[in-house]
């Protein structure tokens, strides 16, 4: 029971320090967001035969508050399978940073791109360190709340 309440812990703390990464970057670069979150939502609800609502204002609502959601979940998801791995003892700084964040990074982009939402072999190099940043700083933080809790 410890290792999920820290893993879900340290996965709040990770996600938020990625979102704010993401808003901090976007506010300095002055860049849009992206849209494969809403685009990831879109495509699960076309296979699974779901409305997300006649009105379209509505229907884009609510793929924005599920994408972000799918964010959260991600990022907490990857904390518990951190602490799964490293229950019976922790790991060295690096090695927890880049492990979480990996996780991260592929929990968030290796199912959109099996979607077809996103293709990271045409990313730019800006693309690839705007999604590689946020996401060690994800492992950073998540790392540090997951440490103090053990």
């Amino acid at each position: 029971m410890r290792t999920l309440i820290n893993g879900l812990i340290a996965g709040a703390a990770g996600t938020t320090a990625l979102n704010a990464t993401t808003y901090l970057d976007m506010a300095i670069r002055a860049r849009g967001g992206s849209s494969t979150p809403e685009d990831t939502v879109q495509k699960l609800a076309d296979g699974a035969h779901l409305n997300l609502g006649e009105e379209e204002e509505k229907a884009e609502n609510r793929k924005q508050g599920i994408g972000a959601l799918m964010g959260y979940g991600t990022g907490i998801g990857a904390a518990l399978a951190y602490g799964a791995i490293t229950r019976r003892r922790g790991a060295s700084w690096p090695v927890g940073i880049l492990t979480l964040g990996t996780l991260a990074l592929l929990g968030s982009n290796v199912p959109m791109t099996a979607l077809g939402i996103t293709d990271p072999r045409e990313w730019s190099v800006a693309g690839w360190v705007s999604d590689i940043v946020p996401h060690m700083i994800y492992g950073a933080a998540a790392y540090a709340a997951y440490e103090q809790m053990r």
